[in-house]
């Protein structure tokens, strides 16, 4: 009996350490310094809805529950920016273009954790005037939902850049 329980624990112990891998650290590339801008034109991403539910039975019936939960990137990354001093463009200006970044996002992953996943984004600022990369940021979230995964992506991934003053 002693190896059987051995056994188990050794499994146990397996499953709880991939289900509990830590995320990947964020990955910050600099090509030039980004706090010489001031405007930002944040590319325009479509709204992504996911559930989650549940049903669990008793002795007089069946129950569920399910949550719904939405998320829109350009609206996160554009709620950081703004924190961060940056004033939002609602369509690029030739006149400002010295002063103004694109900001675009990308998915750029998936990775498997034992009982979940997490979804990796890649946040990319070009200059306005000459298009080449100022800078780009990527990280991983894992939430409940998809929506929870992207918008922790999306924070973790700007906190990395603009880290607390």
């Amino acid at each position: 009996m002693s190896v059987i329980k051995k056994w188990l624990f050794a499994i146990c112990a397996i499953i709880l350490m991939n289900g509990c891998a830590p995320l990947r650290m964020p990955v910050i590339v600099r090509n030039a310094p980004i706090e010489m801008y001031k405007y930002a034109y944040i590319s325009p991403t479509k709204e992504l809805t996911s559930s989650i539910g549940g049903t669990y039975g008793g002795q007089y019936g069946i129950y569920g529950s399910s949550t719904t939960k939405s998320v829109n990137p350009s609206d996160v990354i554009a709620g950081i920016l703004i924190k961060e001093g940056y004033i939002i463009l609602p369509e690029l200006k030739p006149e400002l273009s010295n002063e103004t970044l694109i900001v675009n996002y990308g998915e750029s992953g998936r990775r498997n954790r034992g009982l979940g996943y997490t979804i990796e984004v890649t946040i990319q600022f070009s200059s306005a005037k000459t298009n080449e990369m100022i800078c780009s940021c990527t990280a991983e979230g894992q939430g409940e939902t998809e929506a929870d995964d992207i918008r922790q992506a999306i924070r973790r991934a700007l906190t990395s850049l603009f880290p607390e003053k």
